[in-house]
């Protein structure tokens, strides 16, 4: 399968060595506005730099794009695709404006080709078998998620002020995986957050600590802890707890091993960051429902979904009051 790939950045270098690693994938063109790291980019993974998207898009080699540029491109490249009648998996979020979003959601038919949305960490393996274990009836009825994840260090100040903030940039991972874990949709949600960390953020209209508590329609509670920094590694973990049992997963030091001795009880830090591999498994379950003709899945629905949550965390936390949550199909 022959990809073009949109964005040269983090995000983008990492999907490129993936495709590129993947035995039935191959880069066929790197776009970037930046056209001196697409070119480096390509030099180390291989590929094309072509001198606009509109080459990409009049191209007959090309099998499906991947869209890792900046939030702002998605949508608008999204349409190209799908005018060109090419799958595409696109990260999280869709776009920052939920109504520019609703607009292509609305816009998009059952017979266009599928959108998939980069919500990685339902491929984390202990993640991905917690939702497998979950749906097998391990734990019985489920009572509670807890959700914790914070970030070894705080991301640079100048990637703050383009990512939509702490609740669209990075809690929309969790606004996806909590439904997905409990299978039902929350009916209801309170937000609240802090500066804890740096003013600066604060100054940009935006948190660097929050908490979010969704209630299901089953009467079930999910707490989704979000922080931009841990001094001991990248946090991220999920506990399910239900009336037959508990399941636990996530992050954990790459040595776990837990001394004791005289002077007291200790174990390696986590790592500084965790889950790359689940780019790898994203990318070859977007392949496989291509190849397999399968529905794509997170889809473009998922990723709506994700960010109609995120809005109304952010409504929430400027009111300080609970939001109900209206699903219309």
């Amino acid at each position: 399968m022959r990809f073009a790939l949109f964005g040269a950045g983090r995000a983008g270098t990492i999907h490129a060595r993936n495709i590129a690693a993947h035995p039935r994938a191959e880069l066929g063109y790197i776009f970037d506005v930046d056209q001196a790291a697409a070119q480096r980019l390509t030099d180390a993974r291989g590929g094309l730099v072509p001198s606009s998207p509109q080459q990409i898009w009049e191209a007959d080699d090309v099998d499906a794009v991947l869209i890792a540029s900046s939030t702002d491109t998605h949508v608008d490249l999204l349409r190209q695709a799908m005018r060109a009648g090419l799958p595409a998996y696109c990260e999280k979020p869709i776009d920052l404006d939920i109504e520019k979003v609703r607009m292509f959601v609305d816009d998009a038919s059952v017979s266009d080709p599928p959108v998939f949305v980069g919500f990685r960490r339902r491929f984390q393996p202990e993640f991905s078998s917690m939702q497998r274990q979950v749906r097998d009836g391990a734990v019985g009825q489920i009572e509670s998620i807890r959700i914790i994840a914070r970030d070894f260090a705080l991301a640079p100040l100048a990637f703050l002020q383009r990512s939509g903030g702490l609740l669209r940039d990075k809690m929309i991972h969790y606004f996806d995986l909590a439904p997905w874990l409990a299978a039902e949709r929350p009916a209801e949600l309170y937000a609240t957050g802090s500066n804890l960390i740096d003013p600066v953020v604060g100054e940009m209209g935006d948190v660097d600590t929050a908490v979010a508590v969704l209630r299901f329609p089953s009467g079930a509670l999910c707490t989704i802890e979000n922080g931009r920094r841990a001094v001991y590694g990248f946090d991220d973990r999920v506990e399910i707890f239900g009336a037959e049992g508990m399941l636990q997963g996530g992050s954990a030091p790459a040595e776990n091993l837990v001394r004791f001795n005289a002077t007291g009880i200790t174990q390696n830090r986590f790592p500084d960051y965790y889950g790359e591999e689940s780019f790898a498994y994203a990318l070859d379950a977007f392949i496989s429902a291509l190849e397999s003709g399968a529905a794509v899945s997170p889809s473009l629905q998922d990723g709506y979904q994700a960010q109609l949550i995120a809005e109304a965390a952010i409504e929430s936390m400027r009111t300080n009051r609970p939001v109900k949550l209206q699903w219309t199909s």
